[in-house]
């Protein structure tokens, strides 16, 4: 705001008030003197005019201030515009550099293409030439040549794909080996089970052979009603001072077994004694049956079983099955199964039960037609068994896709015990077929030389020629044969392969 501005907004108002002030002095002293008058009006103006005179000095001041101010604030705003304007040159001054840089690099980089350009092209020419080259020496042309390099790479990918394959599986075999043999060995260690190998026949000790004529009686009256009432066979021959009993029963075997041994004890043999002999017998038996079937429930610790299952349960007692009394084999394996339960955090209670009936098919699979797994998955079902149990029992030889740990682990306790030292026995035939089968199946094998079965069937160890079979290479033969022998054999707990190749060479110095 320009000074005259200011001075004229405070001078009017001024000039106003001294008129309006000299008007009402006059019209106050009008009716005075004229000396008066005329004194009181100059003094009047003295007075505007000082007033006046003191109102222009401030207004001066004022302006005098405010253009000090003004000037200021035009001098630190050029300050500001210069600092602005070094700033702006430097910025630009920068920007210059890198786009001289870039500029710079762009040249660099074009040549370089050029350059790369140049030696991607005489490097295919340089290509071509040592191609038709390598045609014209080896006969080959590009497809041969082509398809005998990826015939090479797929060789050493396969070589390599089997040296990861070993790898990982000796890493997860070494690994599972660890905590199963762990787990295994935990539980089998906290079980000490007797196992006594029994036959099929039962041998009743004599007095003296006079005894065995007696037992046949007059005529053969005596044997054909033992025969008769009892169903077995009873088989009187040179063995001196006993007799043999033979049937497929072996709870009828048993009740023929206890009605002889009362009737040599008692000496009088004729048919009114068998009978009464066979009906002691038979009470004894049914007797020993329950009381059997309690001490399994007792000894495995499973309860609220139906009277009916613990019967058929008793009768396992007289079954064997390879040699392994089946009623002990089930108690073993549900103190197995409950001990594998146990150590992987699952429910031990129904492992323990669900192996303890898995084989109660056996009590009467001779009796209805089908496979025991699933007659007795239909028994448990029968008599109001959970549908876990039942699916234990139908799966525990695969007949049935286990879905559930307690069928896996009723497998493994069913195969531990099967498989402990001297559990089970087989006829010689069965066994000697079972060792060939094993040789024939790892012989079938291409570059294998020689095959031989040896720990009673659980190892096989195949000889291979090493100018067929390389070290990978043995490792995959180890694996085909172990999948081969899976699928055609059945076998209790597991079969070993080893695969051996020997190299030898062989020189004279002459």
């Amino acid at each position: 705001m320009e000074p005259w501005v200011i001075a004229l907004a405070i001078g009017l108002p001024v000039a106003l008030l001294a008129f309006l002030g000299g008007r009402e002095f006059q019209r106050r002293t009008a009716s005075r003197t004229g000396a008066e008058a005329v004194d009181a009006l100059r003094q009047a103006r003295l007075d505007a005019q000082r007033i006046l005179s003191r109102a222009e000095e401030e207004s001066r001041a004022l302006a005098e201030s405010y253009r000090e101010r003004e000037e200021a604030a035009l001098a630190h705003r050029h300050v500001e515009a210069d600092t602005l304007e070094e700033r702006l040159v430097q910025r630009e001054a920068t920007l210059e550099q890198r786009a001289a840089n870039l500029a710079h690099r762009e040249e660099m980089l074009i040549g370089k293409e050029r350059s790369l350009s140049e030696a991607r092209s005489e490097t295919e020419a340089i290509r071509e030439e040592a191609r038709a080259h390598l045609e014209r020496i080896a006969g080959f042309d590009s497809r041969a040549a082509k398809d005998e390099l990826l015939m090479k790479v797929e060789d050493e990918a396969r070589r390599e794909a089997m040296v990861l394959v070993r790898d990982l599986e000796m890493k997860a075999r070494e690994e599972a080996d660890r905590r199963g043999r762990r787990i295994l060995a935990t539980a089998v260690q906290r079980l000490a089970a007797e196992v006594v190998s029994e036959s099929t026949v039962s041998v009743v000790p004599l007095p003296s052979d006079d005894m065995k004529g007696r037992i046949i009686g007059r005529d053969g009256r005596n044997i054909r009603t033992f025969e008769a009432v009892t169903g077995v066979n009873l088989i009187v021959d040179d063995t001196p001072e006993a007799v043999s009993i033979s049937t497929f029963d072996p709870v009828r075997r048993e009740t023929a077994r206890r009605a002889l041994q009362r009737l040599v004890e008692d000496g009088r043999i004729h048919p009114a004694s068998i009978e009464e002999a066979y009906e002691k017998a038979r009470a004894e038996v049914e007797q020993t049956i329950r009381d059997a079937g309690e001490w399994a429930m007792l000894e495995v610790g499973v309860t609220r079983l139906h009277p009916e299952l613990v019967t058929l349960l008793g009768r396992l007692k007289y079954r064997t099955s390879y040699g392994q009394n089946v009623l002990n084999h089930l108690v073993e394996a549900a103190n197995i199964a409950g001990m594998l339960a146990a150590e992987l955090g699952i429910d031990d209670v129904e492992a323990r039960r669900a192996a303890f009936l898995h084989d109660i098919g056996k009590a009467v699979s001779h009796e209805v037609g089908g496979s025991h797994a699933m007659i007795g998955a239909e028994i448990a079902r029968r008599f109001g068994e959970d549908a876990s149990i039942v699916h234990a029992i139908e799966s525990h030889h695969n007949e049935v896709e286990p879905r559930t740990l307690t069928a896996v682990l009723v497998q493994a306790a069913d195969a531990v015990s099967a498989a402990r030292p001297g559990a089970r026995r087989e006829a010689l035939e069965s066994y000697v077929r079972r060792l060939e089968k094993l040789e024939e199946i790892a012989a079938s094998f291409g570059g294998v030389e020689r095959v031989f079965a040896m720990q009673a069937g659980r190892e096989v160890r195949v000889v291979v020629s090493p100018s067929d079979v390389d070290d990978l290479a043995a490792g995959d033969l180890a694996r085909r044969i172990a999948r081969r022998l899976e699928e055609d054999l059945s076998y209790p707990g597991q079969i070993e392969v080893t695969v051996i190749r020997e190299y030898r060479a062989t020189d004279f110095a002459r």
